[in-house]
């Protein structure tokens, strides 16, 4: 396919420039097959794999529609997880910095309604969100759709796993009939027809190779008695240190057990399922996106919308059923031009999973050997980087450049040893570099931040 650049787009000069400023030049297969018809205002079902670079082709094609001056609800992303919703929106307000006057909008369960209330009332460009919780707002008449010109449904293949379908008909029968329709889905079932054919228009029908490449994903198999699984699971991390890893695991249970015996063995590692309550889902993702936790253990479903953008490596303890989850799996690793690492487990139970991975990706997978190793605690195991925890957030006007100076300013540490800043609404948190943890703890404990001072300590959840 030959490439093709933004500059070609019928784009507004401002978004555009904005765009190039990111680093994006040329657009990804899915961008070049679905943005086009998405500026003409057509329909589109696409099936693409994650981290194709979905979320700026919808995103890019309902901002070029946005009228700004009406502070009216006029494009509706609905998405199966809150973590995913949160980074398409943060990737939406990042696509609009080209202009001050937008307004994006996360409507997602687990967090007060009240606040959502008030941001509505002050009006909204853009609504991202869970379809419960947007349902919710569209029955108390406190979101309306009446001028609604996109409609997306991002992984709409989840949402239909997770049992959303009726609940998204409800949301859909709140907007108008003359809209454009964007299907979003990593698998192109039986049901995303019937879902695409009650609710799309002609659709533009877009399918990008779902296989992985060995030039871009590493994918390696060994065989290994069940019994002697969790020991090989500690030799592929010890052999391979990766920064930060994904395992997953087909159940829950299974996700605290290996979670514990990492732990135990000095690996930096924590769990993430669906038993989560939202406020530690979030700490959790915080960690390990900061790279202050090295490892997640985890299912299926709880890594829906997990979106880390340096993931070296996924581990498949356990292989999943249906080779397409596999697909999916292995796809969170080489990303953005990185090339990455899947490595699977597989016991004799297992080995007609891995002729359907075969098949489906219509390719003869790679078997190693896995070193004896024996589980016992080491210490070398530490990631690079600590998380402090602030007690001061969004609420308080706190804003990522206030820490980064009161970390950088007279007798601080230097830049380049403070990493990824997140603010949350009560609290924030920063990631610092082993060396300099102690460092910046007494510059934060002692100092101020914008005048004031927070209560600041290591966090250890």
């Amino acid at each position: 396919m030959n490439t093709v650049e933004f500059s070609s787009l019928p784009l507004k000069p401002a978004l555009l420039e904005n765009i190039e400023s990111l680093g994006y030049s040329h657009l990804t297969p899915i961008q070049a097959e679905t943005l086009p018809h998405i500026l003409e205002g057509k329909d589109v079902i696409a099936q693409a794999k994650t981290g194709s670079g979905k979320t700026a082709a919808f995103g890019i094609g309902l901002l070029s529609r946005l009228d700004f001056s009406s502070f009216r609800v006029q494009a509706l992303i609905l998405c199966p997880t809150r973590e995913l919703a949160d980074q398409v929106c943060k990737e939406i307000r990042t696509l609009a910095r080209f202009t001050q006057n937008i307004k994006v909008l996360s409507l997602c369960g687990g967090v007060p309604f009240g606040p959502q209330l008030g941001s509505l009332e002050h009006g909204v460009h853009v609504v991202v969100g869970t379809p419960g919780r947007v349902q919710e707002h569209l029955r108390k008449r406190s979101l309306r759709l009446s001028n609604l010109k996109t409609l997306v449904l991002d992984e709409a293949d989840r949402m239909l796993d997770m049992g959303f379908e009726e609940v998204i008909s409800d949301v859909i029968s709140y907007a108008p009939t003359h809209r454009q329709t964007l299907l979003f889905s990593a698998t192109y079932n039986d049901p995303i027809r019937e879902i695409s054919k009650k609710f799309q228009y002609q659709p533009l029908s877009v399918t990008i190779d779902s296989r992985h490449h060995d030039n871009v994903i590493e994918q390696h198999f060994y065989r290994v008695e069940k019994s002697k699984r969790l020991n090989a699971l500690g030799y592929l991390l010890a052999y391979h240190r990766p920064e930060s890893s994904v395992v997953f695991c087909n159940t829950r249970r299974e996700c605290q057990d290996i979670t514990s015996a990492l732990s135990d063995c000095g690996f930096s590692v924590q769990t993430f399922h669906g038993d989560l309550e939202q406020k530690h889902r979030d700490q959790v993702l915080v960690r390990f996106a900061n790279k202050s936790c090295s490892i997640l253990v985890a299912t299926d479903v709880a890594a829906r919308g997990l979106d880390i953008k340096e993931l070296q490596a996924v581990i498949n303890y356990d292989l999943p059923w249906d080779p397409e989850v596999y697909v999916h799996r292995v796809g969170r690793t080489g990303r953005a031009g990185n090339k990455g690492l899947a490595l699977s487990l597989c016991t004799e139970q297992e080995l007609d999973r891995v002729k359907s991975i075969e098949e489906y990706q219509n390719i003869s997978v790679k078997w190693d050997e896995v070193a004896p190793f024996q589980m016992h605690y080491e210490s070398r195991f530490e990631p690079p980087m600590v998380t402090l925890w602030i007690d001061g957030g969004r609420k308080d006007k706190v804003r990522p450049g206030d820490i980064l100076g009161a970390l950088t300013g007279e007798g601080g540490i230097a830049g380049t040893e403070v990493g990824k800043i997140d603010i949350f609404d009560a609290h924030a948190y920063v990631a610092i570099k082993q060396d300099s943890v102690d460092k910046a703890l007494a510059c934060l404990q002692k100092g101020k931040i914008k005048g004031r001072n927070f209560m600041v300590r290591k966090s250890q959840w």
